[in-house]
């Protein structure tokens, strides 16, 4: 080979590897022990598996799994036992959608996207055990999520109830949120509405305290676990009970501020609440009722954003137990049904929406806490507004002494939330109360391509778990895959596949599947034993792999990784695995973005195909190692073609090391310092995941090679530890070593250097680096020379210099010229 051909060498490589198949993970007893007799551990890594589109891989992809790559391989070489496996994602609504458009099935489009994907995959040179391979739409697959499913029925965790959906009048068919675009239908333009419909949920909000508990003791970033901890929200407080005046009706409210309920002047209600309907006078009912019409339309991010309140009255009022004041009720679709009661007391003197409410809408303002003197903290919150309660006192909403509160004068807040649920509570209309702003996990959806829900109903439409034996519930075959007129799924078109028998009792099959979120909440698991027929997951294989021990994405922060999370504590309490945290260390990497920073999109036109870059000449490995280097993982990172062929030219100047005489040789001791610095930095760098220092250090250690010379032992310590970045080249250096590729390890006297670097320079700037022998540091008269003779000080230096400062112990020379 005249020059370095990197499609040749990876055409060569991969061919190797589809046949010998080295990166199957060995089935190895937990007491194993290498030919040193030391134990040989496992290393389970896997990166979120993707959903297989059309498009197939895109270089986020490729940064992705490369990331997972180069630490499997790392590990490898080190010895451990590695299972790296691969997957795919497969049920969802662009499949489903397609086959409405074309006709072409999903199961069909799916099989050839795999194939596209996994052929993409192959060519970038992962070391993926594909004997693990699994499809999430695959019925061998989608048995074992419906006996996921069944498990948690049991123990009455999987329920029903009624729930607000997206629904077009024109299609006749529920909309996914995706699928409404600025309150109309994306396919007909039509404009949507809101439908009550019964609805499967994951109860996972019994698992709350504790999936928010053991967050602190997870190796994940700060930022996933904020992110976790915010999205379930825990909050404690109070639920209280409001008298309608002239009804035996009641209202109950949450808050979290019970010490403020003084100043609580008017209520406000959700739009979706049920006592709405019953409580509008005649005169209110018709404005109200567009009202909600119009509210319902909105998302609940919509509602939260939205910087105008808007609002209307019901007509009807609340008695505050506190005061025995009559209290307004409104409705305004800034309070949300689903968390807390759906239903708030509204103190405007010390919360912001309800103070801006109160403004719009001249409702009344009472104090009923006092900032105190010194207190400048951000809690108080002026207005944009810039207006005042009784004009010189601002909406504070921080901790003080009670004012305007009856026999709770004078007491601080904080103790007063207590006395005052203590109080509510003896007259029974009050009590302490632990909420959350997670919701049930709804997994009903009402559409063909997705994993059938086991269920079937009795004649009284009471739901009944399909048997385990009778699992998996598959798809019917079907031509239309359009939702029915009702709004169920294309399952509702297969007469025949509706009706089925329990217990001698002919019923009628679930026509909803399963959000695709419970397809991948447990196939970290899957992946252990894809092939077993009697278990989701092997036990004693379940027992030797788990807990997955690196995971790597960049998406999912929290959906996702919450609901792994309450999968793996429901199963470790049925007992079928032994751990209660799916996961032990998390790495979440950064975005490959245009070259202008901006998002890859192809709308835009800017999206980067990986395959483009390889067939132009660049290589896999190129792709990879630039991926690996163009920053911090954990970063945002914008596409740069000059600095992948920079990359391209490193691995042209590791082979050019190898197969040519280009570079002088040299002795094993000349680089022997560099050498294990190099080796010291790489391994370091892997262990933190920082790819980028370790791919700068390898091409440090290369620019030392050509100025030194090379030995052999230095090539075979560059192709080891060039192997988890480009392992193509890696491996075919290591060929012609005739090395192995056991990962090196470094001598720490080595390290020690007998010389120093010392910086030159010429009035203050810096001119040259001298290596200086340690011995020769205290002879000034020797340094200065040396430094007055470097051929670069000389072009700033004419003559006798003013003066030659060398100050002691700074590795530092100063010339004044």
């Amino acid at each position: 080979m005249e020059r370095y051909n990197p499609i040749e060498i990876e055409e060569k490589w991969q061919k190797i590897w589809d046949e010998t198949e080295p990166f199957k993970a060995k089935e190895l007893p937990k007491d194993a022990k290498d030919k040193n007799g030391k134990p040989i551990q496992k290393m389970m890594l896997a990166e979120m598996f993707p959903y297989p589109s059309g498009a197939g891989l895109h270089v986020g992809h490729v940064r992705n799994f490369s990331i997972v790559d180069a630490l499997a391989r790392f590990y490898a070489q080190q010895g451990l036992n590695v299972l790296r496996p691969f997957g795919y994602d497969t049920f969802g609504l662009p499949a489903e959608n397609y086959a409405i458009k074309t006709g072409i099935s999903p199961e069909e489009a799916t099989e050839t996207n795999i194939n596209n994907f996994r052929k993409q995959a192959k060519r970038l040179g992962y070391a993926i055990d594909w004997s693990r391979e699994i499809n999430t739409s695959d019925p061998n697959y989608y048995k074992w999520t419906q006996w996921c499913f069944l498990q948690l029925f049991k123990k009455g965790l999987a329920y029903q109830k009624e729930s607000y959906q997206w629904w077009c009048p024109v299609d006749q068919t529920v909309l996914a949120n995706e699928q409404v675009e600025n309150g109309h239908c994306w396919r007909c333009g039509t404009e949507v509405e809101k439908k009550k419909m019964k609805q499967w949920f994951f109860k996972i909000t019994d698992y709350a305290d504790e999936l928010l508990a053991d967050l602190d003791s997870l190796d994940w970033p700060e930022k996933i676990k904020t992110a976790q901890k915010n999205w379930i929200g825990r909050s404690e407080g109070a639920n209280i009970d409001f008298n309608i005046d002239g009804s035996k009706d009641k209202i109950r409210v949450y808050t979290t501020r019970p010490d403020t309920i003084f100043g609580a002047t008017f209520l406000v209600l959700a739009p979706e609440h049920p006592i709405v309907a019953k409580i509008c006078t005649e005169t209110t009912k018709a404005k109200v009722d567009e009202y909600i019409k119009n509210a319902i339309k909105k998302s609940e991010i919509e509602r939260q954003e939205n910087k105008e309140k808007t609002g209307v009255f019901t007509g009807a009022y609340a008695i505050n137990p506190a005061t025995d004041e009559k209290m307004p009720i409104w409705v305004a679709d800034y309070v949300l049904f689903g968390y807390g009661e759906g239903a708030i007391m509204a103190v405007p003197a010390h919360d912001e929406r309800d103070y801006e409410f109160a403004q719009k809408f001249d409702l009344p303002i009472i104090e009923v806490i006092e900032k105190p003197e010194t207190n400048d903290d951000v809690d108080a919150v002026s207005m944009s507004s810039g207006e005042n309660i009784d004009g010189d006192k601002i909406c504070y909403h921080g901790e003080g002494k009670l004012v305007n509160s009856g026999k709770f004068n004078g007491v601080d807040s904080y103790d007063a939330r207590e006395q005052i649920v203590a109080w509510l509570e003896e007259q029974g209309i009050g009590a302490k109360k632990v909420t959350y702003k997670m919701r049930d996990w709804l997994i009903s959806r009402q559409r063909y391509w997705g994993c059938p829900i086991p269920i079937a109903y009795d004649k009284d439409g009471n739901p009944h778990a399909i048997p385990e034996d009778q699992l998996p519930v598959m798809h019917p075959k079907v031509t239309d895959y359009k939702p029915d007129s009702t709004g169920r799924s294309a399952l509702a078109k297969a007469k025949d596949w509706l009706k089925v028998e329990i217990d001698g009792e002919e019923m009628t099959r679930e026509t909803d599947t399963l959000d695709g979120y419970a397809c991948s909440s447990w196939y970290l698991w899957r992946y252990v034993s894809p092939h077993d027929d009697e278990h989701a997951w092997n036990p004693d294989a379940i027992d030797y792999w788990a807990p997955l021990d690196v995971y790597c994405g960049g998406d999912h922060a929290v959906a996702h990784l919450l609901y792994v999370r309450f999968w793996c504590k429901f199963f470790a309490d049925e007992g079928y695995l032994n751990f209660r945290e799916p996961i032990k260390k998390l790495l979440y990497n950064g975005y490959i973005n245009a070259p202008d920073g901006k998002k890859m999109s192809k709308s835009k036109g800017n999206v980067i195909d990986p395959l483009d870059v390889i067939d132009s000449g660049y290589g896999a490995d190129t792709l990879r190692t630039y991926e690996l280097f163009i920053g911090p993982y954990d970063e945002d990172a914008a596409w740069s073609t000059k600095a992948i062929g920079g990359v391209y030219r490193f691995l042209n100047r590791c082979w050019t090391l190898v197969f040519t005489d280009e570079v002088k040789s040299a002795d094993a001791k000349t680089n022997i310092q560099i050498r294990n610095a190099t080796i010291k930095k790489v391994t370091e760098d892997m262990r933190r995941a920082g790819f980028n220092t370790a791919v700068a250090g390898l091409m440090e250690y290369v620019n030392g090679l050509y100025k030194n010379g090379k030995s052999e032992e230095d090539l075979i310590v560059l192709a080891k530890l060039l192997k988890p970045f480009a392992p193509h080249l890696a491996c075919e250096m290591l060929e012609s070593l005739k090395a192995d590729d056991e990962w090196p390890t470094w001598d720490e006297k080595a390290l020690e250097s007998d010389t120093v670097e010392l910086v030159v320079q010429v009035n203050g700037k810096l001119r040259a680096k001298l290596q200086v022998a340690k011995t020769d540091l205290e002879d000034k008269d020797k340094l200065e020379k040396l430094a007055l003779a470097d051929e670069n000080v000389k072009k700033y230096v004419s003559g006798e210099p003013k003066k030659v400062i060398i100050p002691p112990r700074a590795n530092l020379i100063n010339i004044v010229a």
